[in-house]
C-alpha cells in the first residue's frame, strides 16, 4: 500500500469525522479536540491534514454543495422536457443521493442558518458556487416573463420548494410518535412525499 493510498484513507477519515461532529454539534461547538478523537488520532497528526476548521467545514460540505447545484442547474434548463420531471429528477438527486449518504444534513443546515446563514452564503461564494444559484434565478424569471412558467415570486419558489423538501426530515422525530407502526417507513413516506412534492410544485410553475 503506498503512502499516498495511506494519506488519502486518513484524510477520508477524517472527513467522515468531521461530518459526524459537525452535524452532531453544529460548527461553532465543534472543535478540532471533538473531531480529532471522533477519527481517533491526535491533534497534530489532524493539523497535518486540516490546519482550520473553517477549511475542514468548506472541505466536508464543499462537495455536497459543488456536486449539487449545477447539476439542479442542468436539469431545470432542459427546457424540452416537463416541469413535473425536472422537478421529480430534482427531488430524487436530494433524496437519494445527498440525503441518503447524509440522513442529518436538512437538520444541520437548518440549524446554522438560523445560527449564521452569512457563513454558508460565503461557503458557497468561496467555492465560487453562487454564479449557478444566480443562474438558477435568471433562468427561472426568464422562463416566466416568456409565458413557459407562471409568474411566481422567486422567494416563494425557493420557500415552497425548500419547505416541502425539508419538512419530513424537521418533523421526523414527532411523526415517529404520531404515525403507526405500519406508516413509519420513513423511505416509504419520503416516497409518498416526493409525489406531493412534485405536484405542489407543477401545480405553483406550470402554465399547461
Amino acid at each position: 500500500m503506498t503512502e499516498t493510498t495511506n494519506g488519502d484513507r486518513m484524510e477520508e477519515r477524517i472527513l467522515e469525522a468531521a461530518k459526524q461532529v459537525f452535524i452532531e454539534k453544529g460548527y461553532d461547538e465543534a472543535s478540532m479536540s471533538d473531531i480529532a478523537v471522533r477519527a481517533g488520532i491526535n491533534r497534530p497528526a489532524l493539523h497535518y491534514y486540516f490546519r482550520t476548521k473553517e477549511k475542514m467545514f468548506h472541505a466536508v460540505f464543499g462537495d455536497i454543495v459543488r456536486m449539487l447545484i449545477p447539476r439542479i442547474y442542468d436539469i431545470l434548463c432542459q427546457r424540452d422536457r416537463p416541469i413535473a420531471e425536472r422537478i421529480a429528477n430534482v427531488v430524487d438527486i436530494y433524496y437519494n443521493e445527498v440525503f441518503a449518504q447524509n440522513p442529518c444534513l436538512p437538520m444541520f443546515v437548518m440549524r446554522e442558518i438560523n445560527r449564521d446563514a452569512h457563513h454558508l452564503i460565503e461557503m458557497i461564494k468561496t467555492l465560487q458556487l453562487d454564479q449557478y444559484a444566480m443562474r438558477i434565478r435568471v433562468f427561472l424569471l426568464e422562463e416566466m416573463k416568456a409565458g413557459h412558467m407562471k409568474n411566481v415570486p422567486i422567494h416563494c419558489v425557493l420557500f415552497t420548494f425548500y419547505g416541502l423538501l425539508t419538512v419530513p426530515f424537521s418533523i421526523k422525530n414527532l411523526a415517529s410518535v404520531l404515525l403507526t407502526d405500519k406508516e413509519q417507513d420513513f423511505p416509504q413516506i419520503l416516497s409518498q412525499w416526493k409525489e406531493h412534492i412534485v405536484r405542489q410544485m407543477t401545480f405553483l410553475l406550470s402554465n399547461e
